[in-house]
């Protein structure tokens, strides 16, 4: 006597649409979420390699000329910590040029140039975290509607028959149930990558913010020496 085990992959092809349909959605979000985890994991490293080797840099001893012309002769770190010393500095000359302005009044033009730019490399930096975020949260409620679907359509034609087994309705349940696995399995890797890029995120925007006022304070110290 033999006996045929069937793959999940029968179960797949042997599903309601609805239930089909589910698990398409559950597909296409967790192939999309690894693609943005795997991006999100090169530009977290990278941009927290440009602000340490910056850093280092510009505590180097450095003259924030020659800094600032390095960065616009090599065309790059158009984010993060080199593109927020670049804009406050750039600020600062222009308004340094002029002859009747207050040393406030550059404190206050070099720190909104700053906090601008410190602005939009956080917004590049948490681009598609929502996105993973969602997933995180809806994936499993998604599974479990295909589920809740596939298990209600084996019980209805449970009772369009007289004599009933278990034989007749464990396949529709198996399949019902692969809707939730795959939403947990759509889920999980994108509650991890958004707690994880969340975090990493926190401490990128407190290394910039460090950064910042650390550099308006030298700004203060020169523009209020030469007042």
């Amino acid at each position: 006597m033999t006996t045929t085990n069937p793959s999940i992959w029968q179960f797949i092809i042997h599903a309601d649409v609805i239930v089909k349909f589910v698990l398409f959605i559950l597909v296409a979000a967790s192939i999309l979420s690894w693609t943005f985890i795997l991006q999100r994991l090169s530009v977290y490293q990278e941009a927290k390699k440009s602000a340490k080797s910056f850093e280092t840099r510009f505590w180097s001893g450095a003259h924030m000329k020659d800094l600032y012309q390095e960065i616009k002769t090599k065309k790059q770190d158009k984010n993060g910590m080199p593109a927020i010393f670049a804009a406050g500095y750039e600020e600062y000359t222009k308004l340094a040029q002029h002859e009747n302005i207050s040393p406030n009044a550059i404190m206050d033009g070099v720190q909104r140039a700053m906090r601008l730019t410190t602005t939009r490399s956080l917004e590049k930096l948490e681009q598609h975290l929502p996105f993973l975020a969602t997933v995180g949260s809806t994936s499993p409620y998604i599974g479990l509607f295909g589920t809740v679907w596939g298990i209600m359509n084996s019980f209805m034609a449970l009772s369009q028959v007289q004599q009933a087994s278990i034989a007749m309705v464990a396949p529709g349940i198996s399949e019902a149930l692969i809707a939730t696995a795959v939403g947990l399995a759509a889920a999980i890797p994108s509650v991890i990558a958004y707690n994880r890029f969340s975090s990493q995120l926190e401490r990128i925007e407190s290394q910039y913010d460090l950064f910042l006022e650390s550099m308006v304070q030298l700004i203060h110290r020169d523009t209020h020496s030469e007042a």
